[in-house]
């Protein structure tokens, strides 16, 4: 019987060092994925006024948002950045490509559902908290008191993107944008996806896509 116990005490270890291996091997694959240089022209068309070394930021949070995704595993994340978005949707269409990226770095296929599409409201919701969660722990920034915007949540207002999600650490009354802080409280937070209401910008506060099964 102690044989027996130790074999499956000895084998859930192994199992759960085997998961670890796994996902930090993932994490690697992402953060060292480089897209096709197809794609940057695309987005360059969509938006031409951006910079090589802007299009490099966007595709850097583009990696974020994937690494969110895999640390959620199958849960929902929302987009918090418009701009981001687009080169999601841009990498979508190079089809073959982004089935191989989906299975090396998720094991599975990373599907784009718009915020609008949900099968229940609060499930976008839910997704901003967790992209802001898994976004803040990438980057080493305490989600319930930032110092600073994780980059997947600054981008836009940092490329002025036209209809873009504009974020700020803390509520200003009257102003434009989402309150970050307010994402990060937990459970107490009231709003949409990606803010309290007090602000403009789209409704919802999402970029337009969750990633999830």
């Amino acid at each position: 019987m102690q044989m027996l116990i130790a074999v499956i005490v000895i084998s859930s270890i192994m199992f759960a060092l085997y998961a670890i291996a796994r996902q930090y091997s993932q994490f690697s694959y992402i953060e060292r994925y480089r897209f096709h240089p197809a794609i940057r022209q695309k987005l360059r068309k969509k938006h031409p006024t951006l910079t090589d070394q802007q299009l490099d930021l966007v595709f850097q949070a583009l990696r974020d948002y994937f690494y969110c995704c895999s640390r959620a595993k199958h849960r929902m994340v929302s987009m918090p950045s418009q701009i981001v978005d687009d080169a999601w949707h841009e990498f979508i269409l190079f089809t073959r490509s982004y089935q191989q990226f989906c299975q090396k770095a998720f094991g599975r296929f990373l599907h784009h559902t718009p915020a609008e599409a949900m099968s229940r409201p609060t499930l976008a919701q839910d997704g901003i908290k967790r992209a802001w969660r898994l976004a803040c722990v990438k980057e080493k920034i305490n989600p319930k008191t930032p110092e600073y915007l994780p980059l997947l949540f600054a981008l836009d207002a940092q490329l002025a993107v036209p209809g873009g999600f504009i974020y700020r650490l803390h509520c200003i009354p009257g102003s434009n944008g989402y309150c970050a802080s307010h994402i990060g409280c937990g459970g107490g937070c009231s709003g949409g996806c990606g803010g309290d209401g007090d602000g403009g910008g789209s409704d919802g506060g999402c970029g337009g896509g969750c990633g999830g099964d």
